[in-house]
């Protein structure tokens, strides 16, 4: 990273400025960070009211988190207390600020830098635009330390800019849970909080169109008023909500009714076909009305896995001209459709990358999002393509949350900070973040550490640190001093790495759900086995590290919940295989030992009041009641049911099963004999 004119100066005069490779512990990084002395606010803070509607609006945010932090909010005038202003730098009152000299010199950082000075009670946040004087705002509030009349203020010089001109997150709605609008809100606010601009809603069905009633399910879709009501809250934070409407593929749950079914490339599929008469009129029915609700610079058509191409209707096209071709001109079409909004189109760069001699038929003003959610390094292959015709490129990375019980974070992050890195070095000018809930069992509350690294690898320039993202989380996002959060996300992270180290690659909820006496269930036993005990004690341990951090005041408990709940699931793996495993060892003994109290003694381990089936069925019975709780404090009920049927059949299997078991120990009373595999369903054990 490049030092700036300022810091050198200031590196030189002052012994108290930090160089910008020293951690500020700010999420994102600040660009330039010098520290000045820190300030009590025993007496609180002063929010000077500013004339621009738009900031007072921010000064309004501010006085918001300072009484969620009981920080007293001081009248006007109270000499006693920290006095923040809030400033536009062409004002006259800017012109003293240090660093404002020749700052807002780009358009970088016209549209969103910010100037901070926090020193000698006072704060001046000096802005050209709006958005920089809230992101100035922002970062205000992370230096803020401590509650109340023991609250303090860290001092500081800022200069801050981004990296990333759009830096977004891009969230599935469209595969088990939908969010409340409210919860869309508070996903706005934080986002803004650290300084992300886009919000990229995901829709396959789940978006009510008024031409298209049929499509959204009951209780499952943003109505109309949901989505203006949610563009005019994000618009107040600065951010912008762009839809994607997938456009070609992944478009089974319109394909599957009657009514669209002949619009398919195969009956009931997932793609549209591209040669239908009737495929283009939808699509630009569906973005008339998008365009209606949705203002601003972009759409996203999706169009990527569009696997299903070439297999149906137009298979004699494809293989005649080539799958890349029929693909390309298809989106070209949807470009010209769409053309007319003014709106810039995105799509996944997944399918036409493969085409590369081709791409270069594409609209310019089209901007291709590449993707890739499992890679370290190796990002160019995604964008090269695209660059080398002279189209705009964006970066999507992924937070691996999806098909598992708690996101994977140990592939996540190298994969967050690799492809951001990579972008910013290839000339891409966006990111999407991205989540994805295939299970339709994702709940948003657990990506946050995704998020929010995501958030300060699109800000900061150049490769951001994982450890120092890592050691500044709990405190900025829940205000844990002690280092207890941070601790048992890397729990959570090493039982991640003990799954992949078995061969089983990550905590997969397949391994959640899957009967470890079935047959595809005795080969996992027999890979987790070895790492069972520890899976589970680092699990354990992330549940006690949250515990004891809970003694002192946090902010986003929510997301906390889902911390201990990902924790519980994770255990909860562990000791099914471990006791499934122990009632088959058991139960065998049992066997050999019929005729002997010892065989009564191992049928009561196995099934009784305290016996491994219970156990086992309390675990998810317990996670079942947390996992509901989860899900309504952030989505609408629609779905729900899907998932805790799974719960219910898990609940019942183990109660059939020790209901068997007691039933098996009273027939040996009577005739000294026990039941094998077949009868009871206990299979030997994996290692006799």
């Amino acid at each position: 990273m490049r030092l700036g004119a300022l810091t050198i100066l200031l590196l030189v005069v002052s012994g108290a400025a930090r160089p910008l490779s020293a951690q500020a512990g700010l999420i994102p990084e600040p660009r330039e960070f010098s520290a000045r002395a820190t300030m009590p606010l025993s007496r609180g803070m002063v929010v000077a009211v500013p004339a621009n509607a738009d900031d007072k609006f921010a000064s309004a945010d501010l006085r918001e988190y300072l009484a969620s932090r009981e920080v007293i909010v001081a009248p006007a005038g109270d000499a006693r207390a920290v006095v923040v202003s809030l400033v536009r730098s062409g004002a006259a009152a800017a012109k003293s600020v240090p660093g404002t000299r020749d700052f807002f010199t780009d358009s970088t950082r016209k549209n969103e830098g910010y100037v901070l000075v926090a020193d000698g009670r006072r704060v001046t946040i000096v802005g050209a635009s709006a958005t920089g004087v809230f992101y100035g705002v922002q970062t205000l509030k992370q230096l803020v330390e401590g509650r109340g009349g023991a609250a303090s203020l860290r001092g500081a010089l800022i200069r801050d800019w981004p990296a990333m001109r759009w830096r977004g997150f891009h969230d599935d709605l469209s595969r088990g849970p939908v969010p409340t609008l409210e919860f869309q809100k508070k996903q706005i606010r934080t986002f803004a909080a650290y300084k992300l601009n886009i919000y990229s809603p995901y829709f396959e069905h789940t978006l009510s169109y008024a031409a298209n009633p049929l499509i959204a399910p009951p209780g499952g879709a943003m109505s109309r008023a949901d989505v203006r009501e949610l563009v005019a809250y994000a618009r107040r934070y600065h951010v912008q909500v762009v839809p994607e409407q997938e456009a070609f593929g992944h478009l089974h749950h319109v394909l599957k009714f009657e009514t669209y079914a002949p619009l398919g490339e195969t009956p009931h599929g997932h793609v549209l076909a591209p040669g239908d008469s009737a495929t283009l009129p939808l699509i630009a029915s569906w973005f008339r009305e998008i365009d209606s609700l949705f203002p601003g610079d972009f759409v996203h058509i999706g169009a990527d896995e569009t696997d299903d191409l070439g297999k149906g209707r137009s298979a004699a096209e494809v293989a005649a001209r080539g799958l890349g071709a029929v693909y390309l001109d298809f989106l070209a079409q949807v470009d010209s459709v769409l053309r007319p909004t003014g709106r810039r189109v995105l799509f996944w760069g997944d399918v036409a990358m493969h085409a590369p001699a081709l791409v270069g038929q594409l609209p310019k003003g089209m901007i291709a999002v590449g993707w890739d959610y499992w890679s370290d390094n190796n990002f160019d292959r995604y964008l090269k393509p695209f660059r080398d015709v002279g189209m705009e490129t964006w970066v999507a990375p992924g937070v691996s949350n999806w098909n598992r019980v708690w996101p994977d974070f140990r592939t996540a992050l190298p994969n967050i900070q690799g492809f951001i890195l990579a972008g910013q070095r290839g000339g891409s000018t966006g990111v999407l973040n991205t989540s994805w809930d295939d299970d339709g069992e994702g709940l948003f509350n657990e990506t946050w550490y995704g998020v929010l690294f995501g958030a300060a690898a699109s800000w900061q320039a150049g490769e951001s640190s994982i450890p120092d993202f890592q050691s500044s989380y709990g405190r900025v996002f829940h205000g844990d001093t002690t280092g207890l959060i941070d601790q048992a996300q890397r729990e959570l992270m090493a039982a991640h790495g003990l799954l992949a180290d078995a061969g089983l690659g990550d905590a997969d909820d397949r391994f959640f759900w899957l009967d470890p006496w079935s047959d595809a269930g005795r080969g996992v036993t027999e890979a987790i086995l070895p790492v069972a005990s520890q899976l589970r004690l680092q699990a354990e341990s992330a549940l006690v590290l949250v515990a004891k951090a809970r003694t002192q005041p946090l902010a986003e408990p929510d997301a906390l919940d889902a911390l201990e709940l990902g924790a519980r699931r994770i255990e909860l793996i562990g000791t099914k295989y471990q006791f499934a495993e122990e009632i088959a060892r058991m139960y065998a003994e049992a066997r050999d030992s019929v005729g002997t109290n010892r065989a009564g003694e191992l049928l009561l381990e196995i099934s009784q009041a305290n016996g491994r089936m219970q156990d086992i069925r309390d675990a998810f019975t317990v996670t079942r009641e947390l996992y509901q709780a989860a899900w309504l404090r952030e989505n609408r009920p629609y779905w729900i049911e899907n998932v805790l049927a799974r719960y219910d059949i898990e609940i019942q299997r183990w109660i059939a099963r020790g209901d068997a078991v007691s039933e098996a120990r009273r027939v040996m009373g009577r005739t000294k004999w026990l039941p094998g595999y077949k009868e009871i369903g206990i299979p030997d054990p994996v290692a006799r």
